[in-house]
This record gives structure tokens, sequence and C-alpha cells, in this order.
């Protein structure tokens, strides 16, 4: 195809792919005479090959395409190394991914609309589950903070499970960390007119020190002494109101918790936050004396407010 493209001069045409209604719109014509159960059975069937695959409409309605189609995608995460599959996807960035059979397999194009209606493109994974093969080879094979870099790249649109997972850590990278404070936007409790700068904001020059994977309560021998501007990490299952934590040396002091709006049992009520002061009653010396006139603030973690349509 690519050689008769040359020879013949032939102009590239790119189409949008259709949204999930139009396909369905497809199956229920394509099935119009037959019964509804097996109406509703093949839009089953074909909408998991678009989970698969994407929604291209070639590869998704007929079974041995589709079998063909899914089986050479596998093969080209698989038979790639984690260095091929970031050079060649170009997964995060805002041109268009070269012409291998990477790409061609692996990467769709989205237009991204931002401030003042601007549009670029931007390079995503194709569909959900090649996504999930995709990021895990190259979490697998990449030093983590590698990962974390390559994940930043396109943060605003990565899966909701993988933001739970790395934002904490993202937070050690100086990027990472001015792009937040730029994006961060007050809730305004009720009541309260005026506005207030986050800590996070306020002390703009400064950044983390180091990370604390403060660990069971069980396996805690004694209290450490706390520190500021070190990001505290709790390696406990349904940890109470937040996923991480950190303080800043402030007047009051500031105690700043990190939300990830994807995790689970983080609901604020009178008893978890309970819960949390007592976790921290038990990890920090002297927390009844240091939490005295001690400022809270949580900063929610969750995707940018962006439009995104499929190319």
């Amino acid at each position: 195809m690519s050689g008769g493209q040359k020879k013949m001069d032939a102009t590239a045409i790119v189409t949008n792919c259709p949204e999930e209604n139009d396909v369905r719109a497809m199956c229920i014509w394509m099935k119009r005479n037959r019964p509804l159960q097996e109406q509703a059975e093949y839009w089953r069937e074909v909408r998991g090959r678009m989970n698969n695959v994407g929604p291209i409409l070639r590869f998704i309605f007929g079974k041995q395409a589709y079998d063909d189609r899914i089986k050479a995608c596998q093969q080209a995460v698989d038979g790639s190394t984690a260095s091929e599959l970031e050079r060649n996807l170009g997964i995060g960035c805002c041109y268009s991914s070269n012409d291998s059979d990477l790409s061609r397999k692996l990467v769709r194009v989205v237009r991204v609309r931002r401030g003042n209606n601007i549009e670029s493109p931007l390079n995503l994974l194709i569909s959900p589950h090649l996504e999930r093969e995709t990021l895990s080879r190259l979490e697998n094979e990449m030093k983590q903070s590698d990962f974390i870099f390559f994940v930043l790249r396109f943060w605003d649109y990565a899966p909701p499970y993988l933001i739970e997972k790395c934002a904490v850590s993202a937070f050690l990278n100086e990027d990472f960390l001015r792009a937040i404070r730029l994006k961060i936007k007050e809730l305004w409790p009720p009541g309260r007119r005026e506005p207030r700068s986050c800590a996070l904001k306020e002390h703009s020059d400064t950044s983390f020190t180091r990370k604390e994977v403060l660990p069971p309560q069980e396996r805690l021998s004694n209290p450490v002494a706390m520190d500021h501007w070190v990001l505290y990490e709790p390696k406990v299952q349904n940890f109470p109101l937040v996923d991480a934590f950190f303080f800043v040396d402030s007047n009051p002091k500031t105690l700043v918790g990190l939300r990830m709006t994807t995790a689970r049992g983080h609901h604020i009520t009178a008893s978890t936050v309970r819960q949390f002061t007592e976790c921290l009653a038990a990890y920090f010396n002297g927390w009844e004396e240091l939490s005295r006139d001690m400022s809270w603030e949580i900063i929610y973690v969750q995707h940018a407010d962006e439009w995104l349509a499929e190319m």
C-alpha cells in the first residue's frame, strides 16, 4: 500500500473513527431482522472487539478479520522492547506519529482543544486493552523514574488506574510539580468569601526533599520525627482520607493531603478524619503539640477539563 501511494502520488485521507453510538447503530441495522437477544449479543461482541483493537470498522465486524488483527497487535507489543515502543509510538507527543508498523497497529490520534479553542493533535494508544498491555510492558522494563516521566507526557489522558498508581511519585518530578501549581483551582467551602492561596502555590520555590513510605502501624517500632517537605506515602490498605501528605513550615503550620479522585474509600466524614489523626499520632513524635492550630488542605488530583475528539 505505502509503495503504491508513492508511485501513484496518492493523497492520504484521514477520517474520524466512529463513536460508540454510531457503531451500535450499525450493529442494529445489520441485525435488524434478527431477534432482540441476538442483536444484543452481537453488539456485546462488537463492543468487546472495539475495546481490544480500537474502533476500526474493518476489524470489528468480522470474526476472522478481528482475530488476525488482535493477534498482529499482540505480537507487535510482545515482540518490541520498551525503547522501541517509546521511540516508535510517540505517545503523548503533539505531532503525527511515524509511519512504522507499530504506530499503525497501536496508535490513535486525537484532537485536543485547550484554551482559546486551540486544537492540536495528540498521540494516544488505540484501545483500552492495548493500552494496558503496552503500558504494562513499559512499566516492567523501564526504571520507575523513567516510566513516570513517560506517563507525564499524556497525564491528562492517562487511564485512572495509572493515575492512582503513579500520581504520588509524580509529585517528586519538578516539571509535574510546576504544572500542578499552575493548574490548582480552589474549592471554596460554604460561607467563606475571601479566596486563600494554597501552600503549594505560596511556596512555589520549594520542592520535596524525598519520599518516605509509612508502614502499617503494627510494623512501626517507634514514632518518628516529622519533617517538612517530605512526601509521606502510607503503604496501608484503606488508609483514611488521603493517599499521601506532607507538612509545610508556614505560620501556622500546614498539613497538605493528596487525594486521587479515582481512589475509593476516601470519604470525608468525622470518623475518617478522626481515624486519620489517630494514624498521624501513631506515626509522629509529639503529634498532639505539633497539630495545635495546624491548617489543613487537600489537593485532589484528577484529569484536566479538556475536550478530545477521535481523528
